[in-house]
């Protein structure tokens, strides 16, 4: 009795078990932890002579190339079709079908089966003769063009209602889910990474790889995307320079900006002076404007105490280069005063909500120095928002009404949030924004002037973040500083989706990831694997992040030379090695770029365009685009105005505005003779008068 109590005991809590996983898994699946096959057995791990293909069964074989360690279908067996078999006659073997076909006609052995047979659409329905497998939602597309010419009983609606009902695009398990082994040069589903298989045999579960992208750097301190479709690369230089990566990885050799000859570059370690951020218009292709940010001499502006002067400004890609930048076309937007060569920011980032926020660092500046500086360093330590999409020529930019101190006496209207001390690269995310416009900005940040612990803050409007408690505390490791970091959203890994990505400058990558919104933010270590197991390492000192136009996560070193001037900065492209480097789903052409073709860019000739098109005019021009000469006084006479302040007269007018006539210079000749005239005769009666005496 008591060893029946037991087995049933027993056969309740597997029940429990099974349908626990059921009822916790995401939308009703059982969890992918718990590999189960259609018919709800596990699966079977596989032999190495299992493994080897047969001469007798060719439909098996590809099943077993396609599960190659763990299947659900007995070895050397084809399993049943899964479409009926009166559509297997409708198509040849030869064709892009048929080979999908044999592919999906695999899926009943995948050790997820029993989850790619029971979606929450069929999960009211018992287990029967399959349909089709829940597909990825490129493949079922792929699956629907290729095949809807030869079974047109299948395909009865529209490429999106179909894969509505049979594709998946919210990141559940979906068809294909296997690792390919076949042939080199067949391609046989979207994931045709080969080296993945044995990298995975190698890696950590939590681990990820760093692929290196590019060597022969000079000082690089960041990269980015211009959002134009061209997924070009530009990678900024310490000294000055702005260089191009072209989707086939080929750097320009001409920069794309050039200002090396503006810029006040520190060599010494420590010393932050340089070229320091580039951003990109969000409407960049249309209009062409991007932002600069950096360091320049004293020279160059007022005299006084301070050290250098922290510049942004706007330039224009020129109009007939899409890869070189117009630097006529500059306009100061803010200038900064700064004492100290350290904790300076100068981050640039345009957020989704399309203000440009600019970070700054409190330049080591303590009140003593504020008060010799007279007043030139209120921007310190604080993030500025602005407006530079403006109607308006005369200033730059305009400030955004619902800045916390826009109607203040106190504090400058420019001022988002303000306390930071050394901030690392911010990040702004580009997908969150509710609906009060709220966004969500990370940033590293030191917790003082003279000390190298880190924290992570999360920056919310009018926030004085030298009280405000921090989202995570990094602490001092071995002295390094922290650099900051990356919301990733790129879409080649999915376990990073949504997670913040930042380091040190000794590279102890970390992350953080909220569950909720209404969640607190949960650290943990991110491992990078061995060269031994990914192929490459990071190398150097870890100098900033980037992204491109897909969301990647990039990664800057450097690795100081016996030279000066070493090029030894290198490029690494994180990766996730459970996928493969380039995922179809993840593909997107690259476009070329193109010239600027908007009306002002075609047009305004004797000025600059504003970044909403409006043509402002340079000094002594007017007009819709700037096509008119001005001159002040006004021509008279019919005269025409053809350059600034210089009349063209018509014939018979002369003089700087043509108000001389013909008569008017026969009168002045006659005056000239008439007193000419009358200085011969006082002369003679001068003359005359001294003889007679």
């Amino acid at each position: 009795m008591r060893h029946l109590k037991f087995v049933l005991v027993l056969v309740i809590a597997v029940n429990l078990w099974e349908g626990g996983d059921a009822k916790f898994g995401e939308k009703g699946e059982i969890s992918p932890r718990r590999r189960r096959c259609y018919d709800g057995s596990l699966p079977k791990r596989l032999k190495k002579k299992e493994r080897k293909p047969s001469v007798e069964a060719s439909g098996g074989d590809v099943c077993v190339q396609l599960y190659p360690r763990v299947s659900c279908c007995p070895t050397r067996r084809a399993p049943e079709p899964v479409l009926p078999r009166r559509h297997a006659r409708m198509f040849s073997n030869d064709t892009e079908c048929s080979r999908l076909l044999e592919e999906i006609k695999c899926a009943p052995c995948s050790p997820q089966a029993h989850s790619l047979f029971r979606s929450a659409k069929h999960e009211s329905v018992s287990l029967r003769q399959p349909d089709l497998p829940v597909l990825c939602t490129s493949y079922c597309r792929h699956f629907y063009y290729s095949c809807r010419g030869h079974l047109p009983e299948l395909f009865q609606a529209d490429v999106d209602e179909f894969c509505q009902y049979y594709g998946r695009s919210d990141g559940g398990l979906c068809f294909p889910d296997f690792q390919p082994q076949l042939p080199h040069g067949q391609n046989s589903n979207y994931l045709g990474d080969e080296r993945i298989e044995a990298i995975n045999r190698k890696q950590k579960h939590s681990c990820y790889c760093v692929q290196e992208i590019l060597t022969g750097l000079q000082q690089p301190t960041s990269v980015v995307h211009c959002g134009d479709g061209s997924q070009r690369l530009f990678i900024l230089e310490k000294e000055g320079f702005v260089r191009i990566l072209t989707p086939h990885m080929e750097l320009l050799q001409e920069p794309f900006l050039d200002i090396h000859k503006l810029v006040q570059a520190g060599i010494k370690g420590g010393d932050e002076r340089g070229l320091l951020s580039l951003a990109f218009h969000p409407n960049y292709k249309k209009n062409g404007k991007l932002y600069v940010s950096y360091t320049t001499n004293q020279d160059r502006w007022a005299t006084g105490p301070h050290d250098h002067i922290l510049r942004v400004v706007e330039y224009t890609v020129s109009r007939k280069n899409p890869n070189q930048v117009d630097t006529r076309t500059t306009r100061v937007l803010i200038e900064v005063a700064e004492l100290h060569r350290k904790h300076l920011g100068g981050q640039l980032v345009f957020g989704p909500d399309g203000l440009l926020h600019i970070f700054l660092g409190d330049g080591m500046i303590t009140l003593d120095d504020m008060e010799e500086m007279d007043g030139l360093s209120d921007f310190t330590g604080s993030v500025l928002r602005v407006d530079v999409d403006i109607e308006c020529c005369s200033s730059p930019y305009v400030i955004p009404k619902n800045n916390p101190y826009f109607n203040s006496t106190n504090q400058p209207p420019e001022i988002f949030a303000h306390g930071l001390h050394d901030p690392g690269r911010c990040a702004v995310d580009k997908f969150h924004m509710d609906t009060n416009g709220t966004l969500l900005i990370l940033c590293t940040d030191s917790t003082g002037r003279n000390t190298t612990t880190g924290r992570v803050l999360q920056i919310i409007k009018g926030r004085d973040y030298e009280n405000e408690a921090s989202i995570f505390d990094l602490g001092s490791i071995n002295g390094a500083v922290p650099v900051g970091g990356v919301i990733y959203r790129g879409c080649q890994s999915r376990r990073l989706y949504g997670s913040y990505v930042f380091t040190d400058k000794s590279g102890n990558f970390r992350v953080l990831q909220r569950p909720a919104e209404d969640r607190p933010w949960q650290e943990r270590p991110l491992c990078l694997g061995s060269s031994a197991s990914c192929g490459s390492s990071l190398v150097g000192h870890i100098l900033g992040f980037g992204e491109d136009e897909l969301g990647e996560v990039y990664i800057l070193t450097w690795q100081k030379g016996l030279a000066v001037q070493s090029y030894s900065g290198r490029l690494y492209k994180l990766l996730d090695p459970k996928r493969p480097q380039v995922p179809k789903e993840c593909r997107r052409p690259a476009e070329a770029p193109e010239m600027l073709s908007s009306s002002c860019s075609r047009e305004c000739r004797n000025g600059h365009c504003s970044p909403t098109g409006l043509c402002c005019c340079h000094s002594g021009w007017e007009g819709p685009f700037c096509t008119r000469a001005k001159c002040d006084p006004a021509c008279r006479n019919a005269g025409v105005c053809t350059e600034p302040n210089k009349c063209l007269c018509k014939e018979g007018f002369s003089g700087s505005q043509c108000e001389k006539g013909e008569w008017d210079v026969q009168t002045d000749r006659d005056k000239d003779g008439l007193l000419d005239h009358i200085i011969d005769m006082t002369s003679y009666l001068l003359d005359l008068t001294s003889y007679i005496v």
